[in-house]
């Protein structure tokens, strides 16, 4: 039980890792003045909540450090992100590297000086006039509970204002002087020396608010963590993170290249790249057939009243193509299959009989993303998803959405993607203007979502807003090597296509019904999921998966002739296989085979020759001398079945 008068931090002196408190629901500064009766939590450093708190005010401190260097820079906002935090400011010269040595000397210094963050509420009116020199933060308070611009203009300001009071936080130094002050929601550390391990990463433009047509600010990325050691962990996890970059990694292993002839995020496969992409096609493909889909086939473009009909047109249309006029009609590269498959289902009459329907297609897309957040293989504008939508009765579909997730979890441990967890993403209610459907069907479609992926036992996240325009979907986040999150497959439950095309079968009694639609995707994107699958892998695939398999390696040129005959075996057997006939001496070409990740050598020498025999050489160094040709084979072909990494 607490009493008025007492602060926050008075509760928590014996626990020197508590560095803010929830009080009724909400975040607060230590300093906080409680009242009798208040519900109050610790927020420990370590927290999801705590991270957030120490990562903004360290942003804080490199804001007051930035003002220091540079004096005249202005302040945007700086709010925590995930694994760290950013600041806007509009400076004259773009920050360089050396500028961010110099930042986080001064920063070393405003946190050993111990400044305690003061929270003060102000009005609208005053702030105004204290400010006056910060146009950024003058607008900000405009946009105060969406100001001239809206909701969606105050998007972004809600680190620094809210729809409740404003508030500015003093930084206090030893002397009980005001060091310096920002516009700022808090909560905050008490001091600047709760700081106790942060690095600056970088700097890039970036638009003011996130608009284009805005001014570009300079923004500079850093991270604080509760440790040096997990500061540390972390930039490891970083270094880890760029040596498997799939950009890199497909240049190094020549899988694949953006020509800027051709335009940026649409990539081109290499011969090598395009095994790969095979390989994912071929299985996936074969996996749709023994789960009972049909594949299909539909164009790259349409007739842009057939994405009016599914609703696409308007609620999608800034991530289409713009329109292409031909003969006196507006054609539109799709972006979606499922509009076209809708089409293939109503080409005939169609009896419960036949539900489930499965429709599968390997469907071209093309999506208008922005240029800054293309990146490589992983967010591109043309891209191949393995699309496949189910047609089912009303009563069909719980068991039709338990098939699909279980499908999509076993095609994801085949790729060795075995540790993930599902998120739910479910309608916004406050803006109901973005999705269309009624109240009933979106709360039938979300149960049965609910329902599905409680039952698999996996741990379910909420994602409130993040469903499309046309039904909630589940999606499966899978960690990979190195723990990193991505998005892949999804399930989505849509109510409202099947009655836009006026989709029909025939029931048992005779009447016309309307089914029920589940879209699918088990990759995702194929583009993404072999991006997702080169960094988790670090190039180094499984066998079945390498674009070579095998590389053989003549010790001198007389041994060339046995190890193609030993390569032709290999082929016969369904194994990739290349035979090193370079000048390069055994070492180089053994070096070679290991900069290109190949799983298996083997090596002839005037020995193995004699014995009928290859050594065998495994990626990861491991050598076995004198295995028989058919042993040597046997073993690779055993390895490429098992789908298992060696």
């Amino acid at each position: 039980m607490t009493t008025t008068g007492t602060k926050a931090w008075e509760l928590f002196a014996d626990h020197p890792d508590v560095i803010a408190a929830r009080v009724g629901g909400e975040l607060k500064d230590l300093s906080y003045e409680l009242v009798d009766g208040d519900d109050v939590e610790s927020v420990e450093i370590g927290s999801a909540d705590g991270l957030d708190i120490l990562r903004h005010s360290t942003a804080h401190v490199l804001a007051q450090a930035v003002q220091q260097v540079f004096p005249e820079a202005k302040l945007g906002i700086g709010p925590p992100v995930e694994n760290g935090f950013y600041y806007d400011f509009d400076v004259e010269t773009p920050f360089v590297p050396e500028d961010l040595v110099k930042l986080e000397s001064a920063m070393r210094k405003i946190i050993k000086e111990n400044q305690r963050f003061s929270r003060r509420v102000t009005t609208d009116a005053d702030a105004l006039v204290e400010l006056a020199d910060e146009p950024y933060k003058i607008e900000l308070i405009g946009l105060k509970g969406g100001g001239d611009g809206g909701e969606e203009a105050a998007e972004g300001a809600s680190v620094e204002v809210g729809g409740g009071e404003l508030t500015i936080y003093d930084n206090i130094n030893r002397k009980g002087e005001v060091a310096w002050k920002d516009l700022c929601r808090g909560p905050h550390l008490p001091t600047t020396k709760r700081i106790p391990a942060f690095k600056l990463m970088r700097s890039a433009a970036a638009y003011w608010r996130g608009d284009e047509k805005n001014k570009q600010l300079q923004r500079i990325y850093g991270t604080a963590w509760p440790s040096k050691e997990e500061l540390d962990e972390h930039l490891h996890r970083l270094e880890e993170a760029e040596r498997r970059d799939h950009r890199k990694l497909g240049r190094e292993l020549d899988l694949f290249s953006f020509p800027d002839e051709i335009g940026s995020g649409l990539p081109v496969f290499h011969p090598k790249g395009g095994v790969l992409k095979r390989e994912m096609e071929d299985y996936v493909r074969q996996r749709h057939i023994e789960e009972g889909f049909s594949y299909v086939g539909t164009p790259h473009i349409s007739k842009d009243g057939l994405f009016h009909t599914s609703g696409h047109l308007p609620h999608y249309a800034d991530t289409m193509f713009p329109p292409m006029e031909f003969e006196g009609a507006n054609y539109q590269l799709k972006a979606m299959n499922c509009p076209m498959h809708n089409l293939i289902f109503s080409s005939r009459g169609r009896s419960y009989r036949e539900l489930p329907l499965r429709l599968f297609e390997f469907g071209s897309v093309y999506r208008y993303e922005k240029s800054g957040v293309i990146h490589g293989l992983t967010r591109v504008r043309g891209f191949a998803q393995d699309d496949s939508h189910s047609y089912c009765t009303p009563e069909q579909a719980p068991a039709e959405v338990k098939h699909l997730l279980n499908f999509m979890l076993s095609v994801l441990r085949d790729f060795g993607l075995n540790d993930f967890y599902l998120e739910l993403s479910t309608r916004d209610d406050s803006k109901k203007d973005k999705f269309i459907g009624s109240d009933e069907d979106w709360a039938t479609a979300t149960a049965i979502l609910e329902q599905v992926a409680t039952e698999s036992g996996l741990d379910l996240v909420p994602d409130p807003g993040g469903a499309a325009f046309y039904g909630p979907k589940i999606s499966v986040q899978a960690k990979d090597a190195i723990g990193r999150t991505w998005q892949m497959g999804t399930v989505q439950y849509d109510f409202n296509q099947p009655a836009r095309f006026g989709l029909e079968y025939t029931a048992a009694g005779g009447e016309k019904q309307q089914p029920v639609m589940i879209h699918s995707a088990k990759f995702g994107s194929i583009e993404r999921f072999l991006g997702v699958l080169v960094e988790h892998y670090a190039g180094a695939f499984p066998p079945w998966l390498a674009p070579v398999q095998v590389q053989g390696i003549p010790i001198a040129e007389r041994h060339m002739d046995y190890l193609d005959e030993v390569a032709t075996q290999l082929r016969k057997r369904g194994i990739r296989v290349e035979i090193d006939h370079s000048d390069d001496r055994m070492q180089k070409k053994i070096r070679n085979a290991q900069l290109q990740k190949v799983p298996f050598m083997v090596i002839a020498g005037d020995d193995d020759v004699e014995a009928g025999a290859v050594s065998f050489r495994y990626r990861d160094g491991r050598q076995d001398n004198g295995v028989p040709i058919a042993e040597a084979i046997e073993r690779v072909v055993a390895a490429v079945a098992s789908r298992e990494q060696v």
